[in-house]
């Protein structure tokens, strides 16, 4: 905290315990999905709006918790419209598929799940007309820049402190990739760090949606 500027809704005082049960909750999850079990599936469905949220840059001077609120005063959730949540140093998703498609990496920073954030990075120098960016739920802030700092990346990273987007974006496996139409309306998900080919045809598929669904480039 100290003196860096925070978001209107703060963490609270055991956000760092709430963050790492989040944490083990997904980890147990993702044992669940690894055995097979058939009816656990990851990620929004297809033709879902996509939840809003707001959360402060991995390297930017914002601190505090996710804004999830839909509307304005809705408690824990958030006193501001997460839409509307955007002071500098904030990465919201509203911003991103306002104008353009959208990729976005949910991870934590156990095992391989970060090794997504290179191959993104890559795919965002291929792909300029797409918004590329990514996530960290839970762990701590410090540890996150480093990363983001380490790997010399230029997209978007964002720190959901407390881990609040696993439940609201139904993240059962890591990483968990959605990919999402201009408008914010969910296209497709995908469970796990894709080749560069395979990631560079996921989007090729979205734009080609996407102008289908009559957007265009800006």
């Amino acid at each position: 905290m100290g003196s860096r500027p925070e978001l209107p809704i703060q963490g609270a005082p055991y956000a760092r315990y709430i963050a790492i049960g989040g944490i083990a909750i997904l980890l147990i999850v993702l044992v669940v999905v690894l055995l097979g079990n058939p009816h656990v599936s990851s990620g929004l469905k297809p033709g879902t709006k996509v939840p809003p949220f707001a959360v402060p840059l991995a390297t930017g001077e914002l601190n505090g918790k996710a804004d999830i609120a839909v509307h304005a005063k809705e408690g824990s959730r958030g006193n501001v419209a997460a839409c509307q949540e955007r002071p500098p140093g904030a990465l919201n998703i509203c911003a991103l598929y306002e104008r353009r498609p959208v990729v976005l990496a949910l991870f934590v920073t156990l095992g391989s799940c970060s090794k997504v954030l290179p191959v993104l990075q890559a795919a965002a120098r291929r792909f300029p007309e797409v918004s590329f960016a990514a996530v960290a739920t839970g762990g701590q802030h410090a540890e996150i820049r480093h990363l983001v700092r380490h790997e010399g990346l230029r997209i978007p990273v964002g720190f959901d402190e407390e881990g609040q987007l696993v439940g609201l974006y139904n993240v059962l496996s890591c990483p968990q990739l959605s990919f999402i139409y201009p408008g914010g309306v969910m296209q497709s998900v995908l469970t796990q760090t894709p080749s560069a080919a395979a990631l560079d045809a996921r989007v090729g598929k979205l734009l080609a949606a996407s102008r289908a669904r009559g957007w265009s480039a800006p």
